[in-house]
Parts: structure tokens; C-alpha cells; sequence
């Protein structure tokens, strides 16, 4: 199994930035795909961001479109969301997943492996 393990969040203002870091552990060759999800209170969890390794290839939620970025070091065995002009609507949770599959999916039912979130919090 590969464990996530998220970090990077915290309390910025509206418009600023963050990047979000998932550090991947374990059965990391086995993973093909990796995803951000945030879950704010009473909501369920959304997908934010996604990508795909070899091809390489990344989908965004329109809400974030523009204003996020994933990426990936696979020497560092990390994936990043760099969030950049944030609003108080994106205040949540935010998970990082992975997948053994290699194709993106928006469903949290197809990853296989979820780090313990970290909070994200953004003041208007």
C-alpha cells in the first residue's frame, strides 16, 4: 500500500497562495495517478485536481481552474498543488489520493490510497 501524507496548509488571506505538498511512502512504483480532494464542513469531498503519469497528463474542478496547479516530483515520491489567488470558498480539508490505475477520475471511489488531509483556510 502507499502511504500520503499531506502538508502545506494553513491561514492565508484572500488572493494569496499556498502549495500544498502530499509526500507518498511505501508501494509508491505501484502508483500511476494521484489527486487533490477538499472536503469543507458539511459538504461532501470534492474533486479539486488530478494527474497522470506516463503520459503525463492533469485535469482540474472548474473552480479551480486558472488558479491551481498539480504537479509532481517523483524523486521526492511528492505531489504538489500550488493554489494561487485563493478565496474563502476554497477553505476545506484538502486530501491527497492516489491510485494504481492510470487514468484520471473525479470519483473518490477509484483511489486506493487517501492521506489524512490538511486544513486549508482562507480569511476574506
Amino acid at each position: 500500500q502507499v502511504q500520503l501524507v499531506e502538508s502545506g496548509g494553513g491561514l492565508v488571506q484572500a488572493g494569496e497562495s499556498l502549495r500544498l505538498s502530499c509526500a507518498a511512502s511505501g508501494q509508491t512504483f505501484s502508483t500511476s495517478t494521484a489527486a487533490w480532494f477538499r472536503q469543507a464542513p458539511g459538504k461532501e469531498r470534492e474533486f479539486v485536481a488530478g494527474i497522470k503519469w506516463s503520459p503525463s497528463s492533469t485535469y482540474y474542478a472548474n473552480s479551480v481552474k486558472g488558479r491551481f496547479t498539480i504537479s509532481r516530483d517523483n524523486a521526492k515520491n511528492t505531489v504538489y498543488l500550488q493554489m494561487d489567488s485563493l478565496k474563502p470558498e476554497d477553505t476545506a480539508v484538502y486530501y491527497c489520493a492516489a491510485a494504481t490505475s492510470g487514468r484520471l477520475s473525479t470519483d473518490t471511489t477509484w483511489y486506493d490510497s487517501w492521506g489524512q488531509g490538511t486544513q486549508v483556510t482562507v480569511s476574506s
